[in-house]
């Protein structure tokens, strides 16, 4: 358990200052890549959703903190926590064997997982550059960068993953 929660701390400040350095990145003037959120996506899934809702806040706040974007990360990260386990449940619908998995391409299999993230990710994109935009002036460019941060984001969320995961998580 203990162990569990320093590897998730360690795995917290990674992102957070990956974030932080990917944040100043601009592709092709329309891509921001979104790591952090990988940490949410990690969480196990059995955690109560109070729980989930708490760190994710807490971690969108603090991305927020850096990146000086006045609470829209934590409201962000707030709704992604919240749409987490129905989303898991629409792609995963094994729970009977479920000793406090944590979602994983070792865990979940490389097609499940992929979809759990891309979904994740891509409502996180919409939720955020909708707040950012504020306005639907610009919907060619709001769509643009949604569709193109979630395409990067999704590649650097599964290149962590497989970065991550243990050998020894226990395959659904």
């Amino acid at each position: 358990m203990t162990k569990t929660i320093i590897q998730f701390l360690l795995i917290a400040i990674v992102l957070i200052l990956m974030q932080i350095l990917c944040s100043k990145i601009l592709l092709f003037n329309v891509a921001t890549p979104i790591v952090f959120i990988y940490l949410i996506l990690r969480l196990p899934i059995n955690m109560h959703v109070n729980w989930t809702m708490i760190i994710a806040f807490t971690l969108g706040l603090i991305i927020d903190t850096f990146g000086n974007t006045q609470g829209m990360n934590a409201l962000a990260c707030t709704m992604l926590a919240t749409l987490r386990h129905p989303v898991f449940n629409a792609y995963q619908t094994r729970e009977d064997d479920m000793n406090s998995p944590m979602p994983s391409i070792r865990s979940l299999g490389f097609a499940t997982y992929f979809k759990y993230a891309a979904t994740l990710t891509l409502l996180y994109c919409i939720i955020i550059f909708l707040i950012q935009a504020f306005t639907l002036r610009h919907l060619g460019l709001t769509m643009m960068r949604i569709v193109a941060s979630s395409v990067i984001s999704i590649i650097f969320i599964v290149a962590f993953d497989s970065l991550v995961s243990t050998r020894r998580e226990k395959r659904l």
